[in-house]
């Protein structure tokens, strides 16, 4: 019914930036939040960013080096990822937070995850 599909994924050294993806397709009436996790080996996944209508948030880790944007024409939430630090290196997960068409209440959709490396 819907799918949550990421690209953007790869390995960048220190200091380097990557952008990430997102791209919800489906039977979606309508997107309200969106955002980026992710998670490291052995360690719980966390929120990096999200985005409403119009007002980001950002992990404090984050802040100052990562920005998430949306453009709703394309059903397509990003993150560019600057200042890039091996600390980074985790899988990340797409979230879509949507109320598909007829539905009576929206529900989180994830993706698949990509795998980002910060390593020289």
């Amino acid at each position: 019914q819907v799918q949550v599909v990421e690209s953007g994924g790869g390995l960048v050294q220190p200091g380097g930036s990557l952008r990430l993806s997102c791209v919800a397709s489906g039977n979606i009436f309508k997107i309200y939040t969106m955002g980026w996790y992710r998670q490291a080996p052995g360690k719980p996944r966390e929120l990096v960013a999200t985005i409403t209508s119009d007002n980001p948030n950002y992990a404090d880790s984050v802040k100052g080096r990562f920005t998430i944007s949306r453009d709703n024409a394309k059903n397509t939430v990003y993150l560019q990822m600057n200042s890039l630090k091996p600390e980074d290196t985790a899988v990340y997960y797409c979230n879509v937070d949507l109320l598909v068409y007829r539905g009576t209440v929206p529900y989180d959709y994830w993706g698949q995850g990509t795998q980002v490396t910060v390593s020289s």
